[in-house]
């Protein structure tokens, strides 16, 4: 007599079946390069945007809004573009600085600006409105004493100038940060929607050919799914580490980013978020996908999990490029279906503390748990169903 595979080793053959076979497939290879020529057009494309001048968005509150003219032509004889705003409420200014919807807040009489932002003032603004100020100083005294030393005024004007208050300290690897975190949900965006969709794919693809009636006549559903995803998950980590240390070597070499163990810790976090969105989104992928029997029927089933996952991406470069430490932000990244990419780009740009870190994962395996528990009763129902898409509420049974 021969005694029944133990559960774990079951598992592990179908895991290793599955590495072992998409590892040697031509879609395999073809993705890889696909994803690191895509990966490197993105790189490039950012040491381009770094490069770029972009207007300056600064709010006016106050007598501050009399300077918005002298602002714009003095700005201009430094090429620099500088958009101006009238901000009545001083608190609902402060609010859009932290946002990021200004980059600037002026306020105070002309003679007196102060300037308020969020880390670091741009120093061609800081030119121009110490220039406006001293402008204003330098009036002041012509008009109200007459006879004064042309030395003495000379040094009072040149020791005046804006006040400048930042919420936050300044950090000068900002924009290197923010060109790694985009650069990581651009991976992790792409990363799950291919592992995820493939996993579906391989659940129609053995229904559809009959041989997953072979497959549980000697395994149970659980550990068929189980290795699968598991399988199919090793295929993602190799490649994402494969395409992530070849776009971290780019990034250095091309100058996006000068900070390496920085954009190391980057990396390692992704791949962190990785495995952790992968068990999130992948069983429900492979519960999706046993609702229907054809090929042609997958995209359908997987709509609302890709939606997601493109919302997320889409969330992902909007929150991280205007306020990655904002109320918003930190919301949704503690959400599970958008922690895996949101999370690991607040991590890169070093505005998500441990606790919110430690929370996201605990959320997100707890959400894996019961995810999986749903799917599997999901899949076990279902995936020798054949016929017409099959309704969820009836797989739930």
């Amino acid at each position: 007599m021969t005694s029944e595979p133990r559960p774990a080793r079951t598992v592990y053959l179908v895991a290793r079946r599955e590495l072992n076979t998409r590892l040697r497939t031509r879609s395999f290879v073809v993705s890889t390069v696909v994803s690191l020529v895509v990966l490197i057009g993105y790189v490039l494309t950012q040491s381009t945007m770094f490069d770029e001048e972009h207007p300056t968005r600064v709010g006016l509150n106050g007598q501050a809004i009399a300077v918005a003219g002298p602002l714009k032509d003095a700005a201009a004889q430094l090429d620099h573009d500088v958009t101006t705003t009238e901000v009545t409420d001083l608190a609902a200014g402060r609010d859009m600085v932290a946002d990021g919807e200004l980059d600037a807040l002026v306020s105070g009489a002309p003679a007196e600006l102060r300037v308020l932002v969020r880390g670091d003032l741009d120093p061609d603004l800081r030119t121009v409105l110490n220039g406006l100020v001293q402008q204003q100083v330098l009036s002041g005294l012509l008009a109200s004493v007459e006879g004064l030393d042309a030395g003495q005024v000379l040094d009072m004007v040149a020791g005046v100038g804006v006040r400048v208050e930042s919420l936050e300290p300044p950090d000068p690897q900002h924009d290197q940060r923010l060109a790694l975190a985009l650069i990581v949900v651009a991976l992790l965006y792409l990363a799950l929607l291919l592992y995820g969709s493939m996993v579906a794919q391989g659940v129609v693809e053995e229904k559809s050919s009959r041989v997953v009636e072979l497959l549980l006549a000697t395994v149970r559903p659980w550990q068929l799914l189980t290795g699968k995803v598991l399988g199919l998950g090793l295929v993602g980590l190799i490649q994402l580490f494969a395409v992530g240390v070849v776009g971290l070597l780019l990034a250095i070499l091309t100058g996006v980013v000068t900070i390496p163990a920085t954009a190391a810790g980057t990396l390692a976090w992704g791949l962190v978020w990785y495995l952790l969105g992968y068990l999130l989104y992948a069983t429900v992928f492979a519960a999706v996908g046993s609702l229907v029997s054809r090929q042609e029927d997958v995209q359908s089933v997987l709509m609302p999990i890709t939606m997601m996952l493109v919302v997320a991406f889409v969330l992902g470069f909007a929150v991280l490029s205007r306020g990655p430490s904002g109320a918003t932000a930190t919301v949704l990244s503690l959400l599970p279906p958008l922690a895996p990419i949101l999370m690991p780009g607040r991590i890169a740009l070093a505005a998500a503390p441990l606790w919110q870190v430690g929370l996201a994962i605990v959320l997100t395996l707890a959400t894996v748990v019961v995810l999986a528990r749903v799917g599997g009763v999901v899949y076990r129902n279902s995936v020798l169903h054949m016929g017409p898409r099959r309704r969820l509420r009836d797989a739930l049974r």
